[in-house]
């Protein structure tokens, strides 16, 4: 089948709106994309931010007439003026398979393999997670995931875990795989509890997983806690995830920019004796061991 697609270049304000008026005039899939390569850093907890200069992409069949659908877009925004869009023609090709071809099994230490469904195991003795990309929660290909599967690789797992914002639930799984008896998996976003409950039940460790929102975590402190979200979160989270680490437990923090470590190892120094950190292509993976309850 062949396609075309419609390009808005819109202000962050305006595309969620132009997005839905894309989906009901029948776009098979609508797509954001930044305009001017400005980096998201720092979303605040249970925001989705967009970039200040945003493409809106609307993907549809070759045999819908575009030009109707641009006219109503542009009657339905009066009095404000809607950008003339761009139209491109896409050629035929088999979208499932392009998509497809860009994973693959991913190795991580010396037991941990990340295998989309439609791969054999390439060792079948060797903890293998089960998991194709889909919303992006998580799939192993982000130094952040990285990091965090490497440390779990490398050590032995308590029979209690927190994975504080659990995204598809990709650490939590590799926990129970690698022999935790019970993760609790919290996340603010909904989509990412239903990924994570989704991808449990592929790996078959649905009965040692627990999800909920914040406000739904039970509060018993654990022996190893999780937490692969952003710097800023980080540090203001860090009182809630002291209190949720046991006396000699330990805490894993990714998701942090080089130059932010230092800040969010101190946020944690009251608490937790902080280990230098390890760094792949500018993140940082943070190690700490709760000190003595007082």
């Amino acid at each position: 089948m062949l396609w075309q697609q419609l390009i808005y270049p819109i202000s962050s304000n305006d595309a969620d709106e132009l997005s839905d008026r894309l989906a009901a005039s029948g776009a098979a899939a609508v797509t954001l994309k930044d305009a001017a390569d400005e980096p998201l850093y720092e979303p605040p907890i249970g925001t989705t931010p967009l970039w200040s200069n945003t493409l809106v992409i609307a993907l549809f069949e070759e045999g819908i007439e575009l030009g109707p659908i641009t006219a109503t877009l542009a009657q339905e925004w009066s009095p404000r003026q809607l950008p003339e869009p761009q139209i491109q023609q896409l050629p035929d090709q088999v979208w499932e398979r392009t998509w497809m071809d860009g994973f693959e099994p991913m190795q991580f230490g010396d037991r941990l393999w990340i295998v989309p469904s439609w791969f054999e195991e390439p060792e079948p003795s060797a903890v293998n997670i089960k998991l194709d990309p889909g919303l992006a929660f998580g799939t192993g290909t982000h130094p952040t995931t990285r990091l965090c599967l490497e440390w779990l690789d490398g050590h032995s797992m308590p029979n209690e875990i927190i994975d504080y914002g659990c995204g598809s639930g990709i650490l939590a799984i590799a926990a129970a795989l690698l022999g935790a008896e019970h993760v609790e998996c919290i996340d603010t976003d909904p989509q990412a509890l239903q990924a994570t409950i989704d991808n449990a039940q592929r790996n078959k460790v649905s009965n040692r997983l627990k999800t909920g929102l914040p406000e739904q975590q039970s509060g018993k402190p654990v022996e190893l806690l999780l937490a692969n979200i952003l710097a800023g979160p980080l540090i203001e989270l860090a009182p809630k995830l002291a209190k949720l680490v046991k006396s000699g437990g330990e805490i894993v923090l990714s998701g942090i920019l080089t130059e932010q470590w230092v800040d969010v190892s101190k946020a944690y120094e009251k608490w937790f004796e902080m280990q230098q950190p390890t760094e792949i292509d500018g993140w940082i993976r943070l190690h700490g061991r709760r000190l003595e309850l007082s």
